[in-house]
C-alpha cells in the first residue's frame, strides 16, 4: 500500500503516539523499488512527474504517470543489468533537472548504487568521487547547455578506469542522435527496447542493501561518499509523509537538484510513496531567473499545495509579487538546509499568508532529522520535532568543540546527536567516520541548538561558524537575525576576519533587495545598535553585488572568510 499519514501531528505527544505501532509494523516495503511499485498499483495513470520546457505557464509540459515512471524503471534497471551491472556497482549520474534523472536515480537503485553528482565540482573531483565509488555506469546530459556536462563527461572518461559505459541522455527537443564514440550508448534507444514489466535480474532487494552514494562537500577539500541504504531512504519517505500530512492530492514544485538529499528523499521520494505530483521547473530548476519571477503563476497553473524551498529562494520570493494570481491551493510552506531569520520569516507570512515551517536534514540522515509540521507555527529558528522512532540528545562541547558525552537539560544549547533508522550506513572511506559518530554511536551533528518546553529542536549555528574573539565565542545568527531586520537587505551572512589580537573579529556582508539603497555606513550603525553583546558587534559591513551561493542555496561562507581576511587589518 502507498503511503498515508495516520493523524495529524501537532506535538511530542503525537510523536510518541505514532511509534505506538511497531516500526516493522508501520510499512511493508523494504526498497525504494518497493513504493514505486506499490505508488504504480495504487494510482496507475495518475500524474507523479510534471516537466516543464519553460517557466511559462502557458507552455508546453511533459507528464508520466506513476505507471509510465515504474516502466522506465524496469527498462533503465533492466539495460543496466545488461551492461554489467550488479547490486554493489555504483552508476554515477552526471544531469540537470529532467525527467531521465528519475530513471536514473530509482532504475539504478534498482539494479545497483545511485552516485549523483553535483556538475559544478570540478573535472578532478568528479573523477575523483566516480573512482572512490568504483562506477560502472555514467549517465551524462548529451549537451553541454547546462554546466557543460557533456564535454565534462567526454574527457571524465578517459580516466574512470571501471566505467564500462557512458549512457548518453538526449536533451530535451533533440531531433537526430549525433555519432557516439565506443562504449558511449543511446540510453533513449537502448531504453526503450528492454522489458518494462519486471526486473529481469529478480533482484530480491534487501532492506540492507545500499541504495546510494551522496556526496557531501566537495565545493573545498575531498568530497565523502556517504552510503544510504534502501531502509534509510524508505524510512525518511514514511516519516515525512507521516509528519507533513502528505496526501496523494498534493502537488510540490521541486526546484532542488538532484543531485542533493532535499531534492531526492523529502523533495519526491516522500512524494512518490504518498502518490503526489511532482513538478519539475525546467531543467535549471531555481536557478532559472524565470521560474522564480513566474513562480506564483506556476502555482495557479499547477494547483501547487506546498512551496518547498531553501531560505535564499524564499527571500528571492519576497520580492515576487503575487498580483493577479490565485495561490489560494498552498497549504504548506517548509524550508531546510540553512536559517532562516525570524525578520525574512515574518514578510513571508504578511505577504503571501503562509507560516515558514523549518526542517532539519543532512545528508547522513537520509535527508530528514527534525520536521515542523503543518498546524505547528513555531518560530524562527525551531526545527520541529524529533521523528518517530528516532533519538535525540543535546550535549556539551568538550575542550576541543566536539560532542562530549553529557546531556544539557531542555533549555540549555549544546550539540545536536542523533541515533536513527534512517542514519545513514557510514562513509564510503572508514577514514571519514573517525569524527562521524561519538564513541556512544551517535551521530555528532556539528550542529548547535536546544530543546525547548515543548521538545522541539531550536538551532543557533555550526559550530565551526562560530566566530571566536579573544576566547569569546559568538554565534553569528545574532549578529545576521539583526541586520536581516534593515528593509533594504535580501542576504546577509556574519563571519570572523582574522585580527592579530583578538584572533576574529565579525563582520557582515550583505546583498541589497532589487531598487533598494543603503551605505555600508547606515547599515553598519543599524546593526550594532540591535545587537546587545559588545563582543558581537560587527567591525565592518561590505554590500556585495551577489552573495556567493552553493547550487542548493546556501550561503557559501569559506568565501565570504577569504573575502574577510582582507576587511579588517589587526
Amino acid at each position: 500500500m502507498p503511503f498515508a499519514p495516520s493523524f495529524p501531528i501537532r506535538s511530542e505527544a503525537d510523536v510518541r503516539r505514532l511509534e505506538e505501532t511497531p516500526l516493522e509494523q508501520a510499512f511493508t516495503e523494504r526498497s525504494t523499488y518497493d513504493i514505486f511499485c506499490s505508488s504504480a498499483k495504487a494510482f496507475g495513470n495518475k500524474t507523479a512527474l510534471t516537466f516543464l520546457h519553460s517557466a511559462k505557464p502557458e507552455e508546453g509540459v511533459t507528464r508520466w504517470s506513476y505507471g509510465e515512471l515504474l516502466a522506465g524503471i524496469h527498462q533503465t534497471a533492466n539495460l543496466l543489468f545488461r551492461i554489467g551491472v550488479r547490486p554493489g556497482d555504483a552508476i554515477g549520474v552526471l544531469l540537470p533537472g529532467c525527467l531521465d534523472y528519475h530513471l536514473a536515480l530509482w532504475g539504478g537503485e534498482a539494479a545497483g548504487i545511485v552516485q549523483p553528482l553535483n556538475p559544478l565540482l570540478s573535472e578532478e573531483k568528479l573523477v575523483s568521487l566516480l573512482n572512490a565509488g568504483k562506477a560502472k555506469v555514467l549517465f551524462a546530459w548529451g549537451s553541454d547547455e547546462e554546466a557543460g556536462i557533456w564535454s565534462k563527461a567526454l574527457r571524465i572518461r578517459a580516466q574512470v578506469p571501471t566505467l564500462l559505459a557512458v549512457l548518453r541522455v538526449a536533451p530535451i527537443g533533440e531531433v537526430a542522435a549525433p555519432d557516439l564514440p565506443d562504449g558511449v550508448l543511446n540510453f533513449g534507444e537502448l531504453r526503450r527496447n528492454e522489458v518494462d514489466d519486471r526486473l529481469v535480474s529478480e533482484r530480491r532487494i534487501s532492506a540492507d542493501d545500499i541504495a546510494a552514494y551522496f556526496h557531501t562537500g566537495g565545493t573545498t577539500g575531498a568530497p565523502k561518499l556517504a552510503r544510504h541504504s534502501h531502509a534509510a531512504q524508505v524510512f525518511t519517505a514514511w516519516v515525512c509523509v507521516q509528519m507533513q500530512g502528505t496526501l496523494a492530492s498534493d502537488v510540490v514544485i521541486n526546484g532542488y537538484p538532484l543531485f542533493h538529499v532535499a531534492g531526492v528523499l523529502p523533495g519526491c521520494l516522500t512524494s512518490f510513496a504518498a502518490g503526489s505530483e511532482v513538478v519539475i521547473p525546467t531543467t535549471s530548476l531555481f536557478r532559472n531567473r524565470e521560474v522564480l519571477s513566474n513562480y506564483w503563476r506556476l502555482v495557479e497553473r499547477h494547483r501547487a499545495t506546498v512551496v518547498s524551498a531553501v531560505p535564499t529562494i524564499l527571500a528571492a520570493l519576497v520580492d515576487i509579487p503575487v498580483a493577479a494570481a490565485d495561490i489560494s491551493s498552498l497549504r504548506y510552506c517548509r524550508t531546510g538546509a540553512a536559517p532562516i531569520s525570524p525578520d525574512m520569516a515574518a514578510r513571508f507570512e504578511t505577504l503571501f499568508g503562509l507560516h515558514v515551517h523549518e526542517s532539519l536534514g543532512m545528508t547522513e540522515m537520509a535527508g530528514i532529522s527534525t520536521i515542523t509540521p503543518p498546524g505547528v507555527n513555531a518560530p524562527a529558528g525551531c526545527v520541529g520535532f524529533r521523528l518517530p522512532h528516532t533519538q535525540l540528545r543535546i550535549v556539551a562541547l568538550d575542550e576541543h568543540g566536539k560532542a562530549s558525552a553529557h546531556e544539557m537539560p531542555r533549555g540549555a544549547q549544546g550539540m545536536v546527536t542523533f541515533k536513527s533508522p534512517n542514519l545513514f550506513s557510514g562513509f564510503l572511506d572508514p577514514q571519514d567516520n573517525v569524527h562521524a559518530f561519538t564513541a556512544e554511536g551517535w551521530l555528532a551533528t556539528g550542529d548547535l541548538g536546544w530543546l525547548d518546553e515543548q521538545g522541539r529542536l531550536n538551532l543557533s549555528g555550526r559550530s565551526k561558524d562560530l566566530i571566536i574573539r579573544g576566547g569569546h565565542n559568538i554565534d553569528p545568527k545574532v549578529i545576521e537575525d539583526a541586520m536581516a531586520a534593515h528593509p533594504a537587505v535580501q542576504h546577509c551572512a556574519a563571519v570572523g576576519a582574522p585580527d592579530a589580537y583578538a584572533g576574529e573579529l565579525p563582520v557582515v556582508f550583505v546583498t541589497l533587495t532589487p531598487g533598494a539603497l543603503a551605505t555600508e555606513a547606515e547599515l553598519l550603525e543599524f546593526v550594532r545598535d540591535r545587537v546587545d553583546e559588545p563582543p558581537a558587534r560587527p567591525k565592518s559591513v561590505t554590500v556585495l553585488k551577489t552573495m556567493p551561493m552553493t547550487l542548493v542555496g546556501k550561503i557559501y561562507k569559506p568565501e565570504l572568510r577569504q573575502l574577510a581576511a582582507g576587511t579588517i587589518r589587526g
